[in-house]
């Protein structure tokens, strides 16, 4: 890879001259800068298309390659990627369901909108995975027709097609009047009884670890009725049946939907799966009586699930906090808090309250500026990031907290340039702080080249337009790639340089490097 030229193709201020050039020389990693380019126009697309055909797809879903651009015969992926994105002529869709290549076909499958003609060919489809993908993106009429197929791949995706009717949708969990399937990916592939190595040391295996079939398809039936529960459309009190399954997975999945009822919900709680039970702490379907109980439980995977939890009851998500680590993020309880309850949260003396309430950033100034002077730094870094902060008090933050507190101090977007170079002064523990300053939009030289000495800093500080050209131009020549590629990509770079670079490292045939 030649970090060079792939930073070249990301700077946004590289003229389109060498932008022609550069796709003139593309190779994957290059052309991959150069298709994230927002200022390619229509003949540049069509070059790079050209020069490197894998990256049509990308530039389909981005709008930038139109049904005019593409011929699906010469183009198929990129017709695909159009018909998928509900455009495209529909009789691509006839001419694609013949393709050779399966994956093609399964692709053209889970487009929606497909021609009744194309529908029909896919139903005949000689291979199980194109069915399967038609049967888990097609309407009602064709989920009706496939629910009986005798493959278990065929079902599964039909089981997990919200199109399906539900009373079809409660016979696939448990079989009821549904003709057995005859076939599934285990005796497809090997002789029953069969039970597929969970570390299988194959490479060309495609069973799914833990497959077993004795001739009844044990797990595919499992995997169905997984599929089942976790479709929305399958009716409730079919579920429900499944609440004390022996089946880890199954429960789980009946934990995840939004109708459960309350005597479900509390049966599930006291699942002896963590898994299960976090589930159901975030299940929005659950209410305040239940998350209370699970404020408690042992296991701080489903304690942060409940903390995450829009009804969380107050008081059960303070507790949670003091126990949990949460992260520095703005729980959807504390959005929501009323003017009551945030004055509430402000006068407690449980730091973790203040320290949730400090996320928000439409805190009244009183209440703001109360939680910026407060004396816990968990509460103070918590706040620290908030732009509506004026200098002083940011000052004050790093005066009255050091290290704990300056990384957010440097993250927030009002601190000034002078806070900034004080900012790197506080030597190689607050290294989170350098590498925060080296992409502040208001960092200077003087702060950038504090930030060069951090190796994630040095990083970020190349591709900062502020850094000073001299030393931009060194970094060209760093050891680290990162820092080469980031520099290469800086719009600060000049535009000598960057014919420099490209004359030598991509030279137009004819000139006097090629003959060299």
């Amino acid at each position: 890879m030649n970090h060079l030229l792939c930073g070249l193709a990301a700077n946004p201020a590289l003229p389109p001259e060498l932008v022609d050039r550069l796709i003139g020389v593309a190779d994957d990693d290059i052309a991959e800068a150069l298709a994230a380019r927002e200022d390619l126009g229509c003949a540049q697309v069509l070059a790079l298309v050209s020069r490197v055909p894998g990256y049509e797809v990308r530039l389909v879903y981005e709008g930038r390659l139109t049904e005019a651009d593409i011929d699906p015969v010469t183009r198929p992926d990129a017709a695909l990627a159009l018909l998928g994105e509900g455009g495209g002529d529909p009789r691509w869709a006839h001419l694609l369901a013949g393709d050779p290549d399966r994956a093609r076909r399964e692709k053209l499958a889970a487009c929606p909108r497909l021609p009744p003609d194309a529908v029909e060919a896919l139903l005949a489809d000689t291979d199980v995975g194109v069915v399967a993908e038609l049967a888990l993106c097609a309407g009602r009429d064709v989920t009706v027709r496939l629910v009986a197929h005798p493959h278990t791949e065929v079902r599964r995706s039909v089981a997990a097609n919200e199109a399906t009717p539900p009373v079809l949708l409660a016979a696939l969990l448990t079989g009821a009047g549904l003709p057995a399937a005859r076939r599934c990916l285990v005796c497809d592939q090997e002789e029953v009884a069969f039970a597929h190595d969970r570390a299988c040391p194959r490479s060309d295996c495609d069973l799914p670890p833990g497959a077993f079939c004795d001739g009844s398809h044990e797990s595919a039936v499992h995997a169905i009725q997984e599929a089942a529960l976790r479709n929305p459309a399958t009716p409730a009190e079919a579920a429900a049946g499944f609440v004390d399954h022996p089946s880890a997975l199954l429960r789980w999945a009946l934990a995840a939907r939004p109708d459960l009822t309350s005597e479900v919900s509390a049966r599930l709680v006291a699942d002896p799966l963590p898994g299960v039970r976090a589930e159901v702490a975030a299940n929005p379907a659950v209410g305040g009586t239940l998350l209370r109980a699970l404020s408690g439980d042992p296991s701080q995977h489903v304690r942060r699930a409940v903390a995450h939890h829009p009804d969380v009851p107050l008081d059960a998500l303070v507790h949670v906090a003091g126990n949990t680590r949460i992260g520095p993020t703005l729980l959807p309880r504390i959005a929501a808090a009323s003017p009551a309850e945030v004055e509430e949260l402000a006068r407690s003396s449980n730091p973790a309250a203040r320290m949730l309430l400090a996320q928000r950033r439409d805190l009244p100034a009183r209440i703001r500026d109360a939680l910026a002077a407060d004396a816990d730094a968990k509460v103070v870094k918590s706040l620290a990031t908030d732009p509506n902060l004026v200098e002083g008090q940011l000052r004050a933050m790093v005066d009255r907290h050091g290290r704990r507190v300056v990384a957010k101090v440097a993250a927030n977007p009002s601190t000034p340039a002078a806070l900034l170079v004080e900012n790197t002064r506080h030597g190689k523990t607050a290294r989170k702080a350098l590498r925060e300053v080296a992409r502040h939009r208001r960092a200077t030289a003087t702060a950038l080249l504090a930030c060069l000495e951090d190796e994630q800093g040095r990083v970020r500080a190349a591709g900062h337009p502020a850094l000073p050209p001299p030393v931009l131009l060194e970094l060209l020549d760093d050891a680290d790639w990162q820092v080469v590629e980031a520099a290469a990509g800086n719009p600060s770079l000049p535009r000598a340089a960057m014919e420099d670079l490209i004359n030598r490292l991509s030279p137009e045939p004819g000139s006097a490097s090629t003959r060299s």
